[in-house]
């Protein structure tokens, strides 16, 4: 289990400078424009680890903002399942970020700060609760979901969307294992 003792902090400047395992590289310019074009960070830190190779980074890219912007699940469960994500892999540097973007869609503060405590909360409705679970399940269980999640998550979401967020809380499950085993640190 993953499960976090308090809601993550931003990381101290000694926390910081942990040792990166890849050096931070410069972003290949057609990356740096992509990700441009594409509303993106090409500042990030994760994007100048993962330039040690142009051919994963793109691939990286075009999956990410695909789940960003093709799918029809709302911008604000796929949040709520990365920040759940985060916390429970305490990775601080999603959290950073995806705070942000949690804030930029429209999810308050105070349900942010609630995250942590979903089941209990009254803030959380029906679908928010029941894409909390997925997150947590396919966490917990290595990616098993229980039939009971299965037929709750089909109550709210067509097929497209129920795959979109298997996609989104399997990706989201993989960006902070990245960011652990290469200790790359928040921008400063």
């Amino acid at each position: 289990m993953f499960y976090l003792i308090s809601k993550p902090k931003i990381m101290s400047e000694e926390d910081n400078n942990c040792q990166v395992r890849l050096p931070l590289k410069d972003i290949p310019f057609e990356l740096q424009q992509k990700i441009i074009d594409l509303d993106g960070r090409p500042d990030l830190n994760l994007y100048k680890v993962l330039a040690n190779n142009p051919t994963l980074l793109r691939s990286w890219i075009d999956f990410a903002y695909s789940l960003r912007r093709n799918c029809t699940t709302s911008w604000q469960l796929r949040e709520l399942m990365i920040l759940r994500s985060a916390q429970l892999f305490n990775s601080q540097y999603e959290w950073f970020q995806h705070e942000q973007m949690a804030k930029q869609c429209g999810i308050s503060i105070e349900k942010i700060d609630s995250i942590k405590e979903w089941q209990k909360s009254s803030l959380f409705d029906e679908k928010e609760k029941v894409v909390l679970e997925l997150m947590e399940s396919l966490i917990q269980n290595g990616g098993t979901i229980s039939e009971e999640l299965d037929k709750e998550l089909k109550k709210y979401f067509t097929e497209a969307e129920y795959l979109e967020l298997i996609l989104t809380g399997s990706f989201y499950i993989m960006v902070p294992t990245v960011l652990k085993a290469l200790q790359i640190p928040i921008e400063n």
